[in-house]
């Protein structure tokens, strides 16, 4: 018997009053419920990053979650990061340094590349940080490090570093 709940999310600062089986990913809510097509599914396991969100300001892996876990919870997509109109600063790096190729990663990369710009700025080390205290320094290995839960099978890690180098105020 499969179990249905009704719950409110707020997701890129709208409010969504949506049903859905108990068993429903946060991934598949949001593409298959919600119609926010841009999170992809990429292994469905939490190995590539593909279905990287914020929620609550932290990147996760939304295939790796239940929806119904997230009640609220401020949950932010690639399509709360900007617009056509009005791209992010991530976005428009991405674009200006060809950091996308086949595009598919994409929104991953870009929503956990913004994450961890914020992770720095906080402070938080990395495996590979030199200290474990004061202002973190983004060498290209710091953020191939703090980027290394996101995979790119077109292989453009060069592009989103620098993308990512840029935006960080070119801190590498």
């Amino acid at each position: 018997m499969l179990r249905s709940i009704p719950m409110r999310l707020t997701v890129n600062g709208q409010s969504h009053d949506v049903e859905f089986d108990v068993r429903t990913s946060l991934l598949d809510l949001l593409r298959e419920t919600i119609g926010l097509t841009g999170t992809k599914k990429g292994c469905d396991h939490g190995q590539c990053g593909a279905c990287t969100i914020l929620v609550n300001g932290r990147r996760i892996n939304s295939c790796l979650t239940l929806a119904a876990m997230h009640e609220g919870d401020e949950i932010t997509t690639i399509e709360g990061l900007g617009s056509p109109d009005g791209l992010s600063p991530m976005q428009e790096a991405f674009f200006e340094h060809d950091g996308y190729q086949c595009g598919f990663c994409t929104p991953g990369q870009i929503v956990s590349a913004t994450a961890m710009l914020e992770e720095a700025g906080k402070g938080w080390p990395s495996h590979v940080s030199a200290s474990l205290e004061g202002e973190m320094r983004l060498t290209p290995e710091e953020i191939s490090e703090r980027m290394s839960g996101n995979l790119c099978r077109c292989s453009a890690y060069p592009n989103i570093n620098d993308a990512i180098a840029e935006v960080a105020g070119g801190k590498s």
